[in-house]
């Protein structure tokens, strides 16, 4: 177990300190000279104490030796990679390992919370730590040659998590390592598709993923919420292809072990497969009619995270919703309204309210007690200030410094978050343990006294939090 907990210790515990760095001005003999000297592989280009990009040997070999090129009138910026990607100190390993395999290199420049330089992590420094762990998953994963061998590794996630469930890791590493594992099964069968079955499929898309998966919240009992924008350009046989990909794909992710969505929300379906004209012209639709259907499903729309293909394509499409809100706030504001209305189950006296018959007697769905209302919340928040990137957790950051929340209220709504996403991930880990499908209830008579009085204060939190979005977006004023 010592094991698998090291891959969510912070950064700053195996980052090497000691980096050499240079400016990009710098002679390419000169700096190559220290690396000789040295004997180092990379050195950091900094502009003052920021980091902006990496001299690497494989940068010598590839742009310089096998280019021809002579070095001697070379500056640094002539052979670096930018940007340079960088993680946080207070990042865990685990994240390291993500960033990658994500983008195909082997070492992270480490920042400060001042995006200072720190340090540098390599793969071998993860490597040294143990081979039996997510890192040894995720080799899997991008070494996986079939539909089979990724639905056997989908099933080595969730034993994963059961494995690591009660060891103390804090919950949102644990529901961003299931969001990282579940992307990199997502990403190699879509990179599977294209080399077996559409060598031809056009680059002009992304796909996108949304809801939980979107922020990286997931659980163990998330099904899919994905779509697919294509640029205008991209018509005809290209089109047929595309189409003919999506349904394919989502077909592969339902046999992997991925439950379709109930309300159709994936690429397969026309509705979720749009050009980006196209997709502007139907969020302009729900953000300007506000039905209930609309609220819900613009609302999952606005957590769109490009999972494959074309970024810019999903920024363009946000970009568009988040001007189009700045101008006319009805949509946010029946986004408020419908989460306040999910009321948390606290009856007289602070009791818990729980189902009282059928199969869930005693249980507390724990989604609509209390998470649901926090996300959107904050979603609906971070809308109205443009600050819509990462989790609801990052949101919240955010919102502290647009001076939206204050920090004492966040560290509350936090807490509160936090212990609700933790219980219901329990209750899908004992649900598993006992055979049965993983859900977001949650047995009240499963917790002690101390957890009881931990799920009320909870709720409690999340009463309070309903109480500012109500003053916030002046629902008093509202006509039904």
């Amino acid at each position: 177990m010592a094991g698998e907990n090291e891959f969510f210790r912070p950064i700053r515990e195996i980052e090497q300190r000691r980096v050499v760095s240079c400016s990009a001005d710098d002679a390419l003999v000169d700096i190559v000279g220290r690396m000789r000297e040295m004997s180092i592989s990379c050195v950091v280009v900094v502009d003052g104490a920021h980091p902006t990009a990496i001299l690497t040997d494989r940068d010598l070999r590839n742009k310089v030796i096998a280019a021809g090129r002579d070095p001697a009138g070379l500056r640094v910026r002539d052979v670096m990679s930018a940007p340079v990607i960088t993680i946080g100190e207070d990042d865990v390993l685990y994240e390291a390992l993500y960033r990658m395999s994500r983008h195909g290199i082997h070492r992270l420049v480490v920042v400060d919370r001042k995006d200072a330089l720190a340090g540098i992590v390599t793969v071998t420094d993860l490597l040294r730590l143990q081979a039996h762990s997510p890192h040894q998953l995720v080799l899997d994963i991008e070494k996986a040659e079939s539909i089979d061998a990724l639905r056997e590794l989908h099933q080595r996630i969730q034993q994963l998590i059961v494995h690591l469930a009660g060891t103390g890791i804090a919950i949102r590493d644990t529901v961003k390592l299931i969001a990282n594992l579940n992307d990199q099964v997502l990403i190699r069968l879509i990179d599977l598709l294209r080399r077996d079955r559409y060598p031809d499929l056009t680059t002009d898309f992304a796909f996108v993923v949304m809801g939980s998966e979107g922020r990286g919240e997931q659980t163990l009992s998330t099904d899919q919420d994905n779509a697919i924008l294509y640029a205008d350009s991209v018509q005809g046989e290209a089109l047929a292809r595309l189409e003919a990909f999506s349904n394919e794909l989502i077909d592969a992710l339902i046999s992997i072990g991925v439950p379709p969505c109930p309300g159709g929300i994936m690429a397969r379906n026309p509705a979720w497969r749009r050009s980006l004209t196209a997709w502007k012209r139907e969020l302009t639709q729900w953000l300007s009619t506000p039905t209930p259907d609309n609220v819900m499903t613009g609302s999952m729309f606005m957590d769109l995270r490009p999972l494959y293909g074309r970024r810019e394509l999903a920024d363009t499409l946000r970009e568009h919703a988040l001007h189009y809100m700045s101008h006319e706030q009805g949509f946010l504001v029946r986004m408020a309204q419908n989460m306040v209305n999910f009321a948390p189950p606290l009856g007289w006296f602070g009791r818990i309210k729980v189902e009282k018959s059928g199969e869930r007697r005693g249980e507390v769905d724990l989604k609509k007690a209390g998470i649901f209302a926090i996300t959107d919340g904050i979603k609906a928040l971070a809308m109205e200030a443009r600050r819509l990137d990462g989790s609801t957790h990052d949101r919240m950051e955010a919102l502290v410094e647009a001076g939206v929340l204050k920090p004492e209220q966040v560290a509350d709504l936090r807490a509160a978050f936090d212990f609700l996403v933790r219980m219901r991930l329990r209750g899908q880990v004992e649900a598993l343990r006992g055979g049965r499908k993983p859900g977001n209830y949650i047995a009240l008579d499963q917790l002690n006294a101390m957890q009881q009085g931990e799920l009320r204060l909870a709720l409690e939190g999340v009463a309070s939090f309903q109480a500012f979005i109500q003053q916030h977006f002046k629902l008093q004023l509202l006509r039904n």
